[in-house]
């Protein structure tokens, strides 16, 4: 019987495939010159989704729902919230992107994305999660090759399908591994079953790890960071933005989910491999960031070194270290779209995305210029921005886990991003263009760019300086997982 809790508990998910349906029935009849506005009937539609979502949709008491299938709780709604948001501003910077802002089909297959991580963040059920994680992969796979004119992007469309199958096969192994022998597919039963000993712990290692293939693909953690690189360089850089934030996002939800939910007894050896993980990926992250010349890589390696600092808080294995982990993510995501935002209006002016190229953008745009400042400071960890109180959270929860070899490892390596960021920024404020006529060259600002550049600056400001609301929401989150 069709219940209220559950009508709630599925109500984003309606208001994004009705979003999807007026799209695919107006767009055809729009003129070329009018499609340009499918985006902000995307956008339009996800920022009403989250207000009526955040009215009526609402989680009470954790409940299981659709034949234990999905999981109605805060930890959901909130990641929901997130990729909503960042679904929302994506459309936004894709819809002055010169070859894909006026195609229609590129909405939908963000908005069929989004639909699936929405029920990646939810998924009780293993059979639930792979079709959720099939669901947000596959048209991420058609986006990041979308440019077919462009060699980089269908070979980064290419290379990021190959990979992603690949990793996908290997973590549908391990749930067929853990249907096998447990003879369940419900993510809570298994907890039980780990906990009551039905399952030895060298089958649990081995579920553990080939696991571990596919969500480190997704979360682009090292060793499985390889693809991440080429397919930000050669995607359409909206489409690079959202996989950095939206998609990894949606990893490190199932990451918690699963992972504290299912392995709770073997906590004390999982945890130990996640941070020696972590401790690699932020330092590989940050080192090879240090040489890149395109803007493109280097937030590329910027965001595999994120992903290891917000994996700190999955270590930590405590309310603390769940709820540091939301809130990360939170301020990861507009900080990031924020850069990749910029990045973009950059590019579509000056046609290049070399980090020399930048120089004297100050005078060209000293608001953009201002923007990236912004974003950049707040990747390094630099007060008063989201990025700076995203570390404190995570980082004490891993001295209060008693992890602080791994912390200061965090640290030490936050201090080299600080460098790469801020060599970065002295192209756009101290050097100058080489014939110096940066006041006949402006970067001027559609009206979609200056809204959602705009937006997120604004966000990332507010998750730094007014961030107890924000904490007290990813601690309500992460209450229902202990």
């Amino acid at each position: 019987m069709f219940t209220p809790v559950m009508f709630a508990s599925i109500l984003p998910e309606i208001l994004i495939l009705a979003l999807a349906v007026i799209l695919l029935c107006v767009e055809p009849f729009w003129k070329a010159d009018q499609r340009r506005n499918a985006g902000w009937l995307t956008a339009g539609g996800l920022f009403a989704a989250i207000i009526v979502s955040l009215l009526f949709g609402q989680p009470g008491e954790p409940a299981a729902v659709f034949g234990n299938m999905i999981r109605f709780d805060w930890l959901g709604f909130f990641f929901k919230i997130l990729f909503m948001f960042a679904a929302a501003v994506t459309a936004l910077l894709l819809m002055d992107h010169e070859k894909v802002g006026q195609r229609g089909e590129a909405y939908l297959l963000l908005l069929a994305s989004l639909l699936g991580m929405n029920l990646m963040a939810v998924s009780a059920d293993l059979i639930m999660l792979y079709l959720a994680i099939e669901t947000a992969s596959i048209p991420l796979y058609i986006l990041a090759g979308f440019l077919l004119a462009d060699d980089r992007s269908t070979e980064a469309g290419f290379k990021y399908l190959l990979f992603g199958t690949l990793a996908s096969t290997v973590m549908l192994y391990g749930f067929s591994l853990i249907f096998g022998f447990a003879g369940t597919t419900n993510i809570y039963q298994l907890a039980e079953m780990f906990v009551g000993g039905d399952i030895s712990a060298l089958l649990a290692f081995g579920v553990f790890a080939l696991v571990i293939v596919g969500l480190g693909f997704k979360l682009a953690i090292v060793p499985f960071q390889f693809w991440a690189p080429d397919v930000y360089q050669g995607s359409p850089t909206p489409i690079a933005g959202f996989l950095s934030t939206a998609s990894k996002a949606a990893g490190f939800a199932v990451a918690v989910r699963f992972f504290i939910v299912a392995f709770p007894s073997f906590a004390p050896s999982w945890t130990l491999i996640f941070a020696a993980l972590a401790a690699i990926t932020m330092t590989v992250g940050n080192l090879l960031a240090i040489s890149q010349t395109n803007i493109k890589r280097l937030l590329a390696y910027s965001s595999i070194a994120h992903a290891g600092y917000a994996l700190i808080g999955v270590v930590a294995f405590s309310q603390l270290g769940a709820a540091s982990v939301v809130f990360y993510l939170a301020a990861y995501i507009a900080t990031n779209l924020l850069a990749f935002g910029v990045v973009m209006a950059f590019s579509r002016v000056a046609g290049s995305d070399e980090i020399t190229d930048y120089a004297g953008m100050s005078r060209r745009n000293p608001w953009l210029a201002l923007m990236m400042l912004a974003a950049f400071l707040s990747l390094a960890g630099m007060p008063p921005f989201g990025g700076f109180v995203a570390k404190v959270f995570v980082f004490a929860a891993g001295v209060k886990a008693n992890y602080t070899w791994l912390v200061i490892v965090g640290i030490l390596n936050s201090i080299i991003g600080v460098y790469y960021y801020l060599n970065t920024m002295k192209y756009v404020y101290l050097y100058r263009m080489p014939n110096e006529d940066e006041e006949n060259r402006p970067v001027s600002l559609t009206r979609p760019y200056a809204i959602a550049l705009a937006i997120l600056t604004i966000g990332v400001i507010l998750v730094g300086t007014v961030f107890a609301p924000w904490f007290s929401w990813s601690d309500a989150a992460a209450l229902n997982l202990f």
